[in-house]
């Protein structure tokens, strides 16, 4: 339902009413985004498993987090083309209602063994994937400049609980699932169809007014200055250009590197002998990594900087890349530290590449340009995720663990070039 012209006016006068729907609209992403972590963690412990138990192969066992993630980019361009037309409480509700229809997809398809059926429902799952990342940026629509990252960072800290709780019920969850006569591997999905369900829910119902309607219609209100030269106009274009830019191959950079390792990972320590319960731990740690720093990682970002902290992201993921490579695949407590690492420098990269985006955007394609970064960012995990598996069976985990440490180090030249445009660019203003 849309806001009356006098609503939404109320709103534009109102500095006082903005904020308090700003942190009404966190307190809604938080709540979603706890359901919303639920159902991403059961995919991700378990998906790679699931294939290789319906398909016997080790080299495809990559293909259900190509095919998640490849419904992702899907997803996340009609997500964002939904916000971007009808409001973020539209956009997020239908992508994770998807998200929830796939995770019970995906469940029929363990119980009829149909490969075709699991494939074509990881792919709708993926909906929900997206939609659990593009709800971070509806907490960014009403923030002030200064509370961007943070806002990222709250929606991505409460992420933390249902994402860590869902790796460590994979065997609850395996045990009801055989009681009620569906695979074990399964199970998880059971838990992620009703997350993603709850979190749709919460949206369609609590999310009003909208928050990314307001914003568009505060902006547009405050478009009556047009009087700037038009070199000034050009250099924010290029700015913002350059912002989106270089936002957009961070966190494009970080999702390939944390995709492709944390994909084998599962399928690493099962061929030298861990249990369920033991990957369940493993992943527990790395997607605890992935959230639950956010809020330091927000401040962080908001204080020091967007590119500093970009930097930092890069450092910590060729760590975790030696770390994986060289750990021996009985220590448990070197395969945990490595996938923290692998955690944390996603964190970073993505809260600080996020913050790049929207500080590079405004409110009439702001959701439109997000849409596309996260189709972007979508494509590169099922790259990352489709080429893991084939790396690992035709050479060994610790290679592809080295090639996820030098294509981290790219995110350096990246953000030197961005630097020196900057520089050039206020340069050539101050002459």
């Amino acid at each position: 339902m849309s806001l009356k012209p006098e609503d939404l006016q109320s709103y534009i006068d109102s500095p006082e009413k903005q904020q308090r729907l700003y942190k009404r609209t966190l307190w809604i992403v938080v709540i979603s985004q706890i359901f919303g972590g639920a159902g991403l963690a059961a995919g991700v412990t378990v998906g790679a498993l699931l294939a290789q138990d319906m398909l016997g192969s080790e080299s495809l066992a990559g293909i259900p987090s190509a095919l998640l993630t490849l419904g992702s980019a899907v997803a996340a361009l009609l997500v964002g083309r939904l916000s971007q037309r009808f409001g973020r409480r539209l956009g997020l509700a239908s992508g994770f209602l998807a998200g929830g229809i796939g995770a019970i997809g995906v469940v029929i398809a363990a119980v009829a063994n149909s490969i075709v059926l699991l494939f074509a429902s990881l792919i709708l799952y993926g909906a929900g994937t997206a939609t659990n990342l593009q709800a971070r940026y509806a907490g960014t629509d009403l923030a002030k400049p200064k509370q961007r990252a943070t806002a990222v960072s709250i929606a991505m800290v409460s992420t933390t609980f249902g994402a860590v709780a869902g790796p460590n019920l994979v065997e609850v969850m395996g045990r009801f699932a055989v009681s009620i006569g569906v695979p074990a591997l399964a199970g998880p999905f059971i838990l992620g169809a009703a997350a993603f369900i709850l979190a749709g829910l919460v949206f369609w119902v609590l999310l009003r007014p909208d928050p990314f309607i307001v914003s568009k219609a505060i902006a547009e209100a405050q478009q009556v200055d047009q009087s700037s030269p038009s070199y000034l106009n050009e250099n924010q274009l290029a700015s913002n250009n350059r912002g989106i830019i270089v936002g957009a191959t961070v966190m494009i950079l970080t999702q390939i590197v944390m995709v492709a390792i944390m994909t084998m990972t599962p399928v690493h320590m099962k061929h030298h002998g861990h249990g369920l319960s033991e990957v369940g731990i493993v992943i527990g740690f790395h997607i605890g990594a992935m959230y639950l720093p956010s809020l330091l990682t927000g401040v962080l970002v908001d204080k020091i900087g967007r590119s500093t902290m970009a930097y930092a992201s890069g450092v910590i993921l060729l760590a975790a890349s030696l770390t994986a490579a060289f750990a021996p695949a009985d220590s448990m407590p070197l395969l945990i530290t490595a996938l923290v690492l692998l955690g944390l420098g996603w964190n970073f990269g993505l809260i600080s590449g996020t913050a790049l985006i929207v500080d590079a955007t405004q409110p009439a394609t702001r959701a439109k340009t997000q849409g596309t970064v996260d189709v972007l960012i979508a494509l590169a995990g099922a790259s990352g995720g489709a080429l893991s598996g084939m790396v690992v069976a035709n050479a060994s985990y610790a290679t592809l663990s080295l090639a996820g440490g030098a294509l981290s180090l790219l995110l350096v030249p990246v953000l030197i070039w961005s630097h020196r445009k900057s520089k050039h660019r206020i340069e050539i203003s101050q002459n």
